[in-house]
């Protein structure tokens, strides 16, 4: 017996029109072209780059932007990259102590160089930085007809941290970030406790707080226990000294490090009109000025 495996059986068959009207030549041509024509008077939402500038969102991934002050020579971006395309070099000054002691050495950025030809925008350096000294910046215009010259050096790098846009506001009900937990005040006795006894003051006449334990103090030896027969079984115990008090904590020197300087307003205004009249973006042009601005103020402060 023949059976016809083309005829569909079931709630779900198609009927026999519809499947003659579906096996007709140029009915998929038919549904594009309606699908043209539909759109074809709507307005077009095509920006024409690059006459037209993308407007991006402040945390888009274009490249990964190097602010110089924050980086500390740790090396663990350029370990933890997995291309290899992250090039360091640094080398060690000697700054003599603030206030007495050893002398500090610290670690000075020479280069700080990313070959974009290599990387391949995972983004581990800047998860792994552990001082914020990277991270992503919205621009995407850097390509080069060579590929040698995709290797960026630190200068370029910090300027395309210029174009980096603040944070975008929360949205309409969205949950506040958490605030921080204050810290649990401590209670006057062991306020009391912790706090270094005062200049001059014995140790054995330390004011206590009403409640606190003040330093445990041997008691007098006790007569040493007689046997039966009349003779001492054990010498006489000793009275342990009492416990020393521990010296009061001095300050360490505070670390020579960078000050903070308000930046020189004319050499900021002379920058910026300079970059301004070559055509540099305003936001660059702004970056380079406050850069040069602060370079100059800590000049002024060092003598």
């Amino acid at each position: 017996m023949a059976i016809d495996t083309e005829q569909e059986v079931g709630p779900g068959a198609v009927p026999e029109p519809e499947r003659k009207r579906r096996s007709l030549p140029g009915i998929g041509l038919m549904k594009g072209l309606g699908v043209t024509l539909k759109t074809m008077l709507q307005r077009s939402i095509t920006q024409q780059y690059p006459h037209e500038k993308p407007d991006l969102p402040p945390r888009t991934r274009g490249v990964i932007a190097l602010k110089q002050e924050n980086c500390t020579v740790c090396y663990l971006c350029s370990r933890e990259c997995p291309d290899w395309c992250i090039y360091i070099d640094a080398h060690k000054e000697t700054h003599p102590p603030a206030g007495g002691g050893r002398a500090r050495s610290v670690k000075v950025l020479d280069r700080f160089a990313i070959d974009y030809a290599l990387c391949m925008y995972c983004g581990i350096c800047v998860e792994v930085c552990p001082f914020d000294a990277l991270f992503w910046s919205p621009e995407f215009e850097y390509a080069e007809y060579d590929l040698l010259n995709l290797t960026h050096e630190k200068e370029r790098l910090e300027e395309w941290t210029y174009k980096v846009l603040p944070p975008p506001a929360l949205e309409d009900g969205a949950e506040a970030p958490p605030e921080p937990e204050p810290e649990p005040e401590l209670a006057p006795a062991t306020a009391a406790a912790v706090a270094p006894p005062a200049e001059g003051t014995p140790t054995g006449a330390q004011s206590q707080a009403p409640g606190a334990k003040g330093p445990e103090v041997a008691a007098p030896a006790a007569p040493p226990a007689e046997a039966p027969g009349g003779t001492a079984d054990a010498p006489p115990a000793q009275a342990s000294p009492p416990a020393a008090s521990a010296p009061p904590a001095v300050p360490a020197p505070a670390a020579e490090g960078r000050h903070e300087v308000e930046p020189d307003q004319e050499t900021y205004d002379r920058v910026l009109q300079e970059e301004i009249g070559k055509g540099t973006d305003r936001r660059v042009a702004e970056g380079r000025a406050k850069a040069a601005a602060v370079r100059a103020a800590r000049k002024k402060a060092d003598g």
